[in-house]
């Protein structure tokens, strides 16, 4: 009697729950759509032999809206979606210090009527997620709206969570910065991540920015496939060339010392020392040379009067 084959089974599909309610512009999600190695229909599809496929319930994508979006993400904080991936895009406030309202939010909590915080849904689902992701500038460091004097006093994930901050499974944060982050960067490690979450992948390896070390341990200068050209001194003279693109800039020659050209000269009248005006200019000519333009101008001017 002959044996039955054993059914193929196809890999359970792993979860995405992005939160894009930070203090940001949906420049990931945009740009996410650009990638090309892997694309985001390679991911979604399942278009990848042996990966399982990718579940993405992200805002900017979701043909669902209000009660029916958030549900994943209830879902998610109840343990319903097995192990997912939980990414942020945007910084956090400090939501200490906002006062009666709140810095940023998505949803509406059933009990209270109010609107749930980022930072609550981030403690909420981060002790779940097999992954959490920051993805990002403004995820990953905090961005634009962490410079100074910003009210929000906005941060990274890892500024909240904690730079010492591991899953249950003993993995840390993954920061993927960039302005927006490079598309292919960001497939890649989802692409990683699920293939962690399914057993076919080992732990990332992160370096002390936690940022993946395949991605980032070489500069860009160091990856670029033009860098030959450059030392050779080969640049393109033409559109579509695969040569060079871009001659460096000199250095700049050694700047004088200040009382070379601009002797200091005391100053009776306000007890301080002064520089003296002049009145020609380093080449020998008049110090306000009018240009051709301003020239033109002028002669514009005076046949106007006439």
């Amino acid at each position: 009697m002959a044996h039955r084959q054993p059914a193929h089974r196809e890999p359970a599909p792993v979860h995405v729950v992005w939160l894009s309610g930070g203090l940001g512009c949906d420049g990931e999600s945009v740009a996410l759509t650009s990638a090309t190695s892997p694309s985001l229909e390679d991911l979604l599809g399942a278009a990848i032999p042996g990966a399982p496929s990718l579940v993405l319930h992200n805002a900017v994508y979701a043909p669902e809206v209000g009660d029916a979006f958030m549900q994943a993400f209830s879902d998610a904080e109840d343990g319903l979606l097995g192990p997912f991936i939980l990414v942020l895009e945007g910084s956090l406030g400090n939501e200490a210090i906002s006062g009666d309202g709140h810095w940023s939010g998505m949803g509406v909590d059933p009990v209270s009527g109010q609107p749930v915080t980022t930072n609550e849904w981030i403690d909420r689902l981060a002790p779940r997620a097999g992954a959490v992701v920051a993805m990002g500038t403004c995820a990953t460091y905090g961005g634009i709206p962490a410079m100074r004097n910003n009210p929000t006093g906005a941060m990274g994930l890892p500024d909240y969570l904690g730079w010492d901050w591991k899953t249950s499974d003993e993995l840390p944060i993954v920061c993927v910065p960039g302005c927006p982050a490079q598309p292919d960067n960001m497939a890649e490690v989802l692409l990683y991540l699920v293939l962690y979450l399914a057993g076919q992948a080992p732990k990332p390896s992160l370096d002390s920015q936690l940022r993946p070390t395949w991605l980032f341990e070489n500069t860009t200068r160091e990856g670029c496939n033009r860098a030959g050209f450059t030392e050779q001194g080969s640049f393109a003279t033409e559109y579509g060339s695969v040569r060079a693109q871009a001659r460096r800039a000199p250095a700049a020659p050694p700047r004088r010392p200040r009382s070379a050209h601009r002797p200091v000269q005391s100053s009776p009248l306000r007890g301080r020392a002064r520089t003296p005006p002049r009145s020609r200019d380093r080449r020998g000519g008049p110090r306000h040379r009018p240009r051709p333009f301003q020239a033109r101008q002028r002669h514009a001017w005076a046949f106007r009067r006439r």
